[in-house]
């Protein structure tokens, strides 16, 4: 079955740190851009993060730069979202997507993406 799967989710106190997988099942990330993407509660789906998996460039919400960074491995066929320094506004429900492509300078927009992962909850206490 052609997927996204998705792990790491975990409640967390502020300033800590967790690491999100996202593994594709069925199909290899070769070609293809990254998003990460979250929803608080309340609060519409945004954009965090992306990483063109072809030539690993990465980009980042001003909001996250600095403590997340995108990454990932070949050799699982999967890619991580590395969160440090977490905020209690950091939580959410995050959430991989794929859309093929080679990533310039800003991540695509969020309706291009055609495959979503199931989300992971990520809880910040204070």
């Amino acid at each position: 079955e052609v997927q996204l799967v998705e792990s790491g989710g975990a409640l967390v106190q502020a300033g800590g740190s967790l690491r999100l997988s996202c593994a594709a099942s069925g199909f290899t990330f070769d070609g293809y851009i990254i998003g990460w993407f979250r929803r608080a509660p309340g609060k519409e789906r945004v954009g965090v993060s992306c990483i063109g998996y072809s030539n690993g460039r990465t980009s980042y919400v001003d909001s996250v730069k600095g403590r997340f960074t995108s990454s990932s491995d070949n050799a699982r066929n999967t890619v991580y979202l590395q969160m440090n320094s977490l905020k209690t506004e950091d939580t959410a429900v995050y959430y991989c997507a794929t859309v093929r492509g080679r990533l310039g300078i800003r991540c695509p927009a969020p309706d291009t993406y055609t495959r979503w992962g199931q989300g992971t909850q990520v809880t910040v206490s204070s």
